[in-house]
């Protein structure tokens, strides 16, 4: 079997965060730092440029490396379809730096490439798992938070001290609301919410 060519991908969820960590071991791994594609983006869904490129750009016989499986993406049905995409019909291989259980490059034997598979529906399991527990306890937190009167979202604008005089000359046609509103250092749509709710 001809072997092909080695690509890697990285991925950080905010700008803030540092790629050299999955550089320096996909470099040392022995991919070409050209050869290394990278996105700042959530792992939520598989629509960033720097994934779709390297899917793109690998051929038969390539092999792409990632620091460790969640660099891939995090949605457990997505992932599972990336995997197979890159595997079985680009039949291209696939190394996982931190998890060599799930590695499937292409000198390994059927049996190894079968377990590897087994290895990441049962970790990409566990991870989707892991995100719908994180989100549901965060649900019932905020549940809880507001069972004992905790407030969320933006507090309410202040009123000004002006306002009753400000309301009193828009109610007897000395100003427009729009004017009220400006001279009280609101939209009008404020303004107006103010008057609604009898202030």
């Amino acid at each position: 079997m001809t072997k092909g060519k080695v690509y890697g991908y990285v991925r950080v969820s905010t700008a803030q965060q540092h790629q050299d960590r999955q550089y320096i071991a996909i470099k040392k791994y022995g991919v070409p730092e050209e050869n290394i594609f990278a996105d700042r983006q959530s792992g939520k869904d598989f629509e960033r440029p720097g994934y779709k490129k390297v899917v793109e750009t690998l051929q038969e016989n390539d092999t792409l490396v990632i620091k460790s499986i969640d660099r891939l993406g995090r949605n457990f049905d997505d992932l599972l379809d990336q995997w197979r995409h890159i595997t079985v019909e680009k039949q291209a291989g696939i190394i996982v730096l931190d998890m060599p259980m799930l590695n499937c490059g292409l000198d390994d034997q059927l049996m190894a490439r079968a377990i590897g598979q087994i290895m990441l529906i049962v970790l990409s399991y566990l991870a989707e798992n892991e995100r719908i527990t994180t989100r549901q306890r965060q649900a019932e937190g905020i549940a809880a938070a507001k069972l004992r009167g905790v407030k969320f979202g933006r507090r309410a604008k202040e009123i000004p001290v002006e306002f009753e005089n400000v309301k009193a000359m828009w109610r007897e046609g000395r100003c427009s609301a729009t004017a009220a509103a400006r001279m009280l250092g609101v939209d009008f749509h404020t303004f107006k919410k103010w008057i609604c709710e009898g202030r």
